[in-house]
Formats: structure tokens, sequence, C-alpha cells
């Protein structure tokens, strides 16, 4: 891995350790001398990730839609920010720059992201690792029903797998950096008989 991908929250949220996670993400991340790609806002999770990897020598490249700059969102201490027409856009640059992904607290956007990397790794369009950093188990209902999802036979265990879930930042890196992707590329599953 080179550059991670951060998708989280352009709110802080209720709790004063969403903040501190992210920072605390964008610390580790500089420590481990990798680069962070992420939404290019200054507010919310998205400003503490960035705060954190900057603070700390790390290397930050933003990507922020072209809407969203216009709002004065775009974090004045990057030295590199893409603006993007669209979210479409913004994502598929995030993609296309970054060796891994990892999801915070966040909200309809965070998820929208999570599980198009999920789809594309499930599709084979990409090996990258896929980290959920789940603080104060904001995340257990969402993979509770992820394992629903293998239970209930629309998600196969191997493809589960894919989602690396730790509630410690070290951990989540840790996990990433020996993550093997699944080597089955046949997504679909044969009629069942029943």
């Amino acid at each position: 891995m080179k550059y991670i991908s951060v998708f989280c929250g352009s709110a802080e949220g209720k709790e004063k350790i969403y903040v501190e996670q992210a920072f605390g993400l964008g610390k580790a991340i500089a420590e481990r001398n990798y680069g962070l790609i992420y939404g290019g806002a200054h507010v919310g999770l998205m400003g503490a990730v960035a705060d954190g990897a900057l603070d700390n020598g790390g290397e930050v490249i933003g990507v922020l839609p072209k809407f969203l700059a216009e709002k004065e969102l775009a974090h004045p201490r990057l030295k590199k920010n893409y603006i993007v027409e669209t979210m479409h856009e913004r994502k598929a640059k995030m993609n296309e720059l970054s060796d891994a992904v990892i999801a915070l607290p966040g909200g309809f956007g965070t998820l929208e992201e999570l599980f198009e990397m999920l789809t594309w790794g499930q599709l084979s369009l990409h090996k990258k690792p896929i980290g959920l950093l789940n603080t104060l188990g904001y995340y257990d209902l969402l993979v509770t029903f992820i394992d629903k999802m293998v239970d209930s036979y629309f998600l196969k265990e191997e493809y589960r797998k894919m989602l690396l879930v730790d509630n410690d930042i070290l951990g989540l890196l840790n996990k990433m950096e020996y993550y093997v992707p699944p080597k089955n590329d046949k997504w679909f599953e044969p009629k069942m008989n029943k």
C-alpha cells in the first residue's frame, strides 16, 4: 500500500472520539509513510483526518466536486486538491489514486462509497484492502446485517471477508497490510435447488 483513500462524514458526530480517531488515523497514515487520499474538505471527520496527516508531515491529496469547492469547503492547507465535476468522478479519481480504502463513521455518502468499493472488489475490478474503522461500535449493526447477507445466501463468505473491521487504528492498518484478496472472480451464484 502506498496511498489510502478514506471515506468519512462531513460532520463531526455526537461523540468527541469520532474526531479524535479520524485525526489519529490521519496521523497513523503519515507515520507509516502512506499518502492520504480523501474528499478534500476541511469540515467534519474529513477535516480531522486530513489535519492528522498534515500535522505529522504526511502527503494529503483531496478530491472535491466543484459544487462543494464553490461552497468554500476546500481544505486550505492542501498542496494538491483535484476539483472534479461530479460525485461519480470523485469516487473514480479516489479509486484511481489509491491502493486501499478505509471508511470511518459517516452518513449516506460514506456508506455509498464503501459499498461501491466493496462491489468493485467483488467484481474483481480491484484487489484493494477495504477497512472499516468501527469507532464506538458505530458499524456494529451494519456488520451484523452483512453477516445476515451471508446467512441468507446473498453474499459469499469469501466476499464478506473482503471487509476488514477493527475498532483500533493500528489493528486495522495491520490487517490491511496482510490482506489477501479473494481468488474466485465468479461473483454470481448458480441457482440453488430447494
